[in-house]
């Protein structure tokens, strides 16, 4: 029951039952991408579905929420009301399919009872089951608890802050989202091979330390190394914000010797920072000698960029096609930066129902089959008479007498 015959993962079926961030990440990724993604949520909505941010002016209890619509997109709504027996069994049909196709399932909601993998693998024994979790033992965990467990509060803020700082970015949920994408991926192609599924098991808190032995934050802890806050300069290289004589903000970087060279030439430097380097005995060639420099360095760039407007910063980086980026609100972002507009193919508007038209995303990822054009969020409920009619093979009268009884929902 492919909704993009032409897409790169035409045909995939998955049902998704989740809530928050990691589990709807990954389900539309794949449902941008071209699966057919059924969300399944209850019919007054899930755990997520007020979440805010949320349309202003809205009476209270009926918000709808943007967050909802942002993870959404390009999914079908099942409402099935799984608190029931009936709903249950109903669901459960639903996850298991009778395509070849189908029978994937991706949930970070407890894995257990109508959820649970070998009560379901009855049903259907080839499988694909995903469960995210908190922690490895099953325990709750979110971003907010993950990051101050991996030190990262800090290491982050103002150089001359004692305080902790979490960031506002759900990083481990996000990283976790695209894993479990890309684990079903790896899974069904397991399954094409073989002929068999599998139970996965994905923890958010996992993926955090994944990432933090990757990026060499616990070798260096291993070390001895207790790292400390960098405030905006950029760790292990030179990089740092300055302000312009307007008072605008511009975050530059040479991490790479090509950056480097190319900060070092739009502003003319190069004797006055090879005569710095060699009174410190260091060579700027090497980005943890730039590292070791930072605030030397950052002396001969401030007078320079201070001096001139932002304007005439931007000329002149662009010209000489220095790494960098303009410290700007999420409202400049929207209001004024071309990338975050219809000149970039990324978006399109589109009519989200319940909000109106919204400048929305299709994925980041060109293919050279082509790519779906962005997608709204369905409405709660949109597909439940569909989906049960076309996959269960239900017929009209039989889901209008399970909306009566409420065990299920249409929107």
């Amino acid at each position: 029951m492919s909704q993009h015959s032409d897409a790169i993962l035409a045909g995939m079926q998955v049902v998704e039952v989740s809530a928050f961030v990691a589990a709807p990440s990954g389900g539309m990724s794949l449902a941008q991408m071209g699966a057919t993604v059924i969300k399944i949520d209850p019919p007054g909505g899930s755990l997520d579905y007020r979440r805010w941010p949320v349309i202003e002016h809205q009476p209270k209890g009926n918000d709808t929420s943007l967050f909802w619509a942002g993870n959404n997109k390009g999914k079908m709504s099942v409402a099935i009301d799984f608190s029931r027996p009936e709903g249950a069994e109903l669901a459960q049909e639903l996850i298991c399919g009778r395509d070849p196709d189908a029978g994937i399932l991706i949930t970070n909601f407890p894995a257990r009872g109508w959820l649970d993998y070998n009560t379901l693998k009855q049903k259907r024994a080839d499988l694909i089951q995903l469960n995210i979790k908190g922690d490895r033992h099953g325990g709750s965990a979110v971003d907010y608890t993950v990051n101050p467990r991996l030190g990262l509060p800090f290491v982050t803020g103002p150089l001359d802050s004692e305080a902790v700082v979490n960031h506002v970015l759900p990083a481990w949920d996000l990283v976790t989202g695209q894993m479990a994408a890309a684990s079903l991926l790896a899974a069904e192609r397991y399954r094409s091979r073989s002929g068999r599924g599998q139970c996965l098991e994905l923890a958010l808190e996992d993926v955090g330390l994944w990432v933090m032995a990757n990026l060499g934050f616990i070798a260096e802890a291993e070390q001895g190394v207790e790292r400390t806050r960098a405030g905006n300069e950029l760790y292990g290289a030179f990089g740092r914000d300055f302000c312009t004589a307007d008072n605008r903000r511009v975050m530059v970087v040479g991490l790479t010797g090509k950056q480097w060279k190319a900060l070092v030439r739009a502003f003319g430097v190069e004797c006055e920072l090879n005569e710095l380097a060699e009174s410190l005995g260091l060579d700027f060639r090497h980005e943890g000698d730039r590292y070791q420099a930072r605030s030397a360095i950052a002396d001969v760039f401030e007078p320079l960029i201070r001096a001139l407007s932002f304007d005439s910063v931007k000329a002149l980086l662009d010209e000489h096609r220095v790494c960098w980026g303009p410290y700007q609100t999420i409202s400049q972002l929207v209001q004024n930066d071309a990338a975050c507009s219809l000149e970039n193919p990324l978006f399109s508007v589109v009519d989200q129902p319940g909000i109106g038209p919204t400048l929305t995303p299709s994925i980041p990822v060109r293919f050279g089959t082509g790519t779906l054009p962005a997608l709204p969020a369905p409405r709660l409920g949109q597909h439940t008479e569909s989906v049960l009619m076309d996959t269960l093979n239900l017929s009209s009268g039989q889901v209008a007498t399970l909306v009566d009884g409420g065990i299920v929902g249409v929107g």
